[in-house]
């Protein structure tokens, strides 16, 4: 979805946000950026699996309404022009919900890091800050264990963050810097005890500067409001969390 549809341009625009392409190591990427000349802190904005949508363009302007400049990558450029997933019906519809588990299992992280580091360059700031939901979570948390320059980093309901996998982020934690936060919801099967008891352990052990908030009434996917199982209350806590964390 290189290029947007006419609804998703309005709602762009409605939110403030401008479309421009990036340099990559892949090449050219598409970007959003919301509030460019904002004082406070830059931060990478990562989407969720489902990827660009008006949702998420909507999400940016809450944090550029905090005073952020945020900068949303997408992260399936490499796909060229794909047809947009409807937040709603993903999830019940057999045929997309595949499309959209082929699409995010298909974006290594190797991949989001090249993207990371032309949003970097981009950018050009001495510090920068990682927010991300559900697969942007875990890359957020990625992001901060690869780049010295992000400072803060917050994974909203992130999965995979501790898993087997030899780029699972809590293999990173010796190289994290700066502060985290991860809100963790009370159901979610992509991040499960187990994992939150490893990625603890391993960031205990490293002296990580980190709070994980337990949101225990929450579904994953709970802070996004297209989603059916977003839960407004614990949206609106995570967003007074995340407010506090980048100040």
């Amino acid at each position: 979805m290189k290029q947007l549809s006419p609804d998703y341009a309005v709602s762009l625009q409605a939110c403030g946000g401008e479309r421009l392409l990036i340099d990559s190591a892949d090449g050219a990427m598409d970007c959003y950026r919301f509030a460019p000349d904002a004082s406070g802190l830059p931060v990478i904005f990562y989407c969720d699996a489902g990827g660009l949508r008006p949702g998420m363009f909507e999400m940016a302007r809450t944090l550029a309404d905090f005073g952020h400049g945020a900068l949303m990558p997408n992260l399936y450029h490499r796909l060229g022009d794909y047809a947009p997933f409807d937040p709603a019906t993903v999830f019940s519809d057999p045929d997309e919900h595949a499309r959209l588990m082929t699409m995010a299992a298909g974006l290594s992280v190797a991949e989001a890091m090249r993207d990371t580091q032309a949003c970097l360059d981009y950018l050009d700031a001495a510090q920068v800050g990682a927010l991300g939901y559900c697969l942007g979570g875990k890359l957020a948390l990625s992001a901060a264990g690869h780049f010295a320059t992000i400072m803060a980093a917050a994974s909203i309901h992130g999965g995979a963050l501790a898993t087997d996998a030899p780029d699972s982020p809590h293999r990173l934690v010796a190289q994290m810097p700066g502060r985290l936060y991860i809100a963790v919801a009370g159901i979610d099967p992509y991040f499960t005890p187990e994992e939150q008891a490893r990625l603890c352990a391993s960031l205990d052990q490293a002296g990580t500067d980190y709070t994980l908030a337990l949101y225990p009434e929450a579904q994953h996917g709970f802070a996004v409001a297209d989603m059916p199982v977003f839960e407004p209350a614990s949206a609106a806590r995570h967003w007074r969390q995340v407010q506090a964390f980048f100040q």
